[in-house]
């Protein structure tokens, strides 16, 4: 991708799965974490985020893109459960799950406006 087609849900989505993919590694790999289950689902859906954010980019009508964007942001609001849950049973620190959050919080955050101004502009078109 050349930098004038950056796309800022879709840099912030990719760069927020790496982070998930070695959390992963850490998790599963770690001799002192040995954690597969929690894991697992953390990666599903930490990864699934930027896929489906990806998808919506390619969707084939304005109703097929917020579809693809209302799945990125449950698989955000999924993400934000199992960092807590891995926080409070002693997986990550405090200082680890605040940096997560504040990542996924802002990606919830686009998710959410992108779909607004989506579903705002359609409505203008259809009133006009």
């Amino acid at each position: 991708m050349k930098p004038e087609d950056s796309n800022i849900i879709l840099d912030k989505t990719f760069a927020f799965a790496v982070r998930i993919v070695n959390l992963y590694k850490y998790l599963t790999i770690s001799a002192s974490q040995k954690e597969f289950v929690i894991s697992k689902k953390l990666l599903r859906s930490g990864t699934s985020i930027g896929a489906n954010a990806e998808e919506a980019i390619g969707g084939i009508s304005a109703a097929d893109f917020i579809n693809k964007l209302s799945i990125a942001y449950k698989e955000a609001r999924e993400t934000n459960y199992w960092i807590r849950l891995l926080q409070k049973t002693g997986y990550l620190s405090e200082l680890e799950t605040q940096s997560l959050l504040t990542d996924l919080d802002d990606i919830s955050n686009i998710l959410a406006k992108i779909q607004i101004t989506t579903k705002n502009n359609i409505q203008k078109k259809n009133n006009s």
